[in-house]
């Protein structure tokens, strides 16, 4: 369905746009009360929007990581050629907001649980994971797998993988703020994959931090 709505952006804005270049976890993101996260789950427009909601957010950039190609189109991630996920850099002030808490926040956006895609929207480049850039954003996510996992949140395991962050790539900018560039589509595909259904359904009343001390 997300590839359907896609192809009703116009041919003319699409080769109107400005490449975005290929950013990765570097010197850049380590400057003082600025520290990087990338997580996928699922389409990114939809956790784009969602950690752009969060205090102490200060960027939130859609993009592609986990593949093996340079420079990867849109539509060669789509077609599931490249390995690539939809992945977003979360870009945050430690200060304000914590590692935690963006974690706590990634599982409440899609199903984790789900191996195979999310929702509507099928394949690899649609799973979910989370690449981390120490070993402590490691250590952390593990321990929420676990505790989840423990838990028994879920009707099936958590199926995120964990993995190194690597070359980071930013999609096209048609795709960057589509919540608010394109806002009647954005809704309708949201409502239309099941995403939030989901959500309603295993979280509402539940503000539990899973984690492993």
């Amino acid at each position: 369905m997300r590839q359907i709505i896609n192809n009703l952006v116009s041919v003319l804005c699409l080769t109107a746009l400005c490449a975005l270049a290929p950013l990765s976890a570097s010197a850049e993101d380590k400057m003082k009360n600025r520290a990087v996260a990338y997580f996928a789950g699922g389409c990114f427009w939809c956790t784009e929007a969602d950690f752009e909601k969060i205090d102490g957010v200060s960027t939130v950039i859609s993009g592609y990581m986990g593949g093996i190609k340079k420079n990867p189109t849109y539509e060669q991630v789509a077609y599931g050629t490249t390995k690539h996920r939809e992945t977003v850099k979360v870009i945050y002030n430690p200060d304000v907001v914590s590692y935690q808490t963006l974690l706590s926040a990634f599982w409440r956006m899609h199903n984790p649980t789900d191996g195979k895609g999310s929702f509507v929207d099928r394949g690899r480049h649609y799973g979910s994971a989370i690449y981390t850039v120490n070993e402590m954003q490691r250590r952390l996510a593990e321990g929420a797998v676990q505790a989840l996992n423990e838990a028994k949140k879920f009707k099936r395991p958590i199926a995120t993988e964990i993995a190194d962050a690597k070359q980071f790539y930013p999609a096209e900018g048609y795709h960057q703020d589509y919540y608010i560039k394109s806002a009647t589509k954005y809704k309708f595909y949201r409502y239309r994959s099941g995403r939030d259904q989901f959500i309603r359904k295993y979280w509402d009343g539940d503000d539990t931090l899973y984690q492993i001390n």
